[in-house]
C-alpha cells in the first residue's frame, strides 16, 4: 500500500486503542442495557483517532486494534456487532451472517477496503467468521467515533447517551440507545423497563 492506508500511530499505541475500545463499548452496553443477540452498530474514522480530517489518514492498524477492542467485548456480552463502511459504500453495514439471519436482513454484495469501506469495517470483515454486507440495519444502540453518521442505523427512536468517556485518541465519541415510541398521550403509563 502506498497511499496513505497504514500509517504508523506514534502518539496513541495500538495496545491503548484496543483497551480504550473496549472501554468504550462496555460502558455503552451497560449503559444502554443491551440484551443478549441485540445489535450494537459501530461506525469509526481511524483517520479522526489519528487526529486527521475523516477519511484523509486511514490506518489499517488503528482499525484492526480499535476492532479488536469492541468485538471483544461484544462477544463476552453476546452482542452483535456491526461495523458502519464510510460514505463511498453509502454507509453499508458488515455483520455477522447469523445476525443478518436472526434479524431477516437481506445480504448485498461489497467487500469493504480501507479506502472505500474504511480501516474499521475492512477489520470487521476479516475479522468476523462468516462476515456478510448490509445496505442497512436497525440497531439496537450505537457508537459513533469520529463524526461518522451512524443515525441512519439505528431504531427509530435513538436517545443519545452522556458517557464519562468520550474520546478516542483525537476522535470525538457520540453514543446512543434506543427506545420504543411512546403512544397515548398525557394519560398513558409508561413501562419504566422500556425507557
Amino acid at each position: 500500500m502506498s497511499d496513505q492506508a497504514n500509517h504508523t500511530i506514534d502518539s496513541i499505541t495500538l495496545d491503548t486503542l484496543k483497551k480504550q475500545s473496549y472501554q468504550l463499548a462496555e460502558s455503552l452496553i451497560l449503559s444502554a442495557k443491551l440484551k443478549t443477540e441485540e445489535i450494537l452498530i459501530v461506525g469509526c474514522s481511524t483517520s479522526e483517532v489519528l487526529g486527521h480530517k475523516i477519511g484523509s489518514y486511514s490506518s489499517v492498524d488503528a482499525g484492526k486494534a480499535i476492532l479488536e477492542g469492541i468485538y471483544s467485548c461484544c462477544l463476552s456480552h453476546q452482542i452483535y456487532l456491526a461495523a458502519q463502511c464510510c460514505e463511498h459504500l453509502n454507509r453499508a453495514i458488515i455483520i455477522e451472517e447469523t445476525a443478518s439471519k436472526k434479524y431477516q436482513y437481506e445480504p448485498v454484495n461489497v467487500i469493504p477496503q480501507p479506502k472505500a469501506g474504511g480501516s474499521f469495517a475492512t477489520a470487521a470483515y476479516h475479522a468476523f467468521s462468516s462476515p456478510v454486507a448490509l445496505e442497512t440495519i436497525q440497531a439496537h444502540a450505537g457508537m459513533d467515533i469520529g463524526d461518522t453518521l451512524i443515525g441512519m442505523n439505528l431504531k427509530k427512536i435513538a436517545v443519545p447517551l452522556r458517557l464519562p468517556q468520550n474520546t478516542l485518541g483525537e476522535a470525538h465519541v457520540v453514543f446512543a440507545r434506543t427506545r420504543p415510541k411512546f403512544i397515548g398521550g398525557s394519560r398513558a403509563i409508561y413501562n419504566d423497563t422500556l425507557l
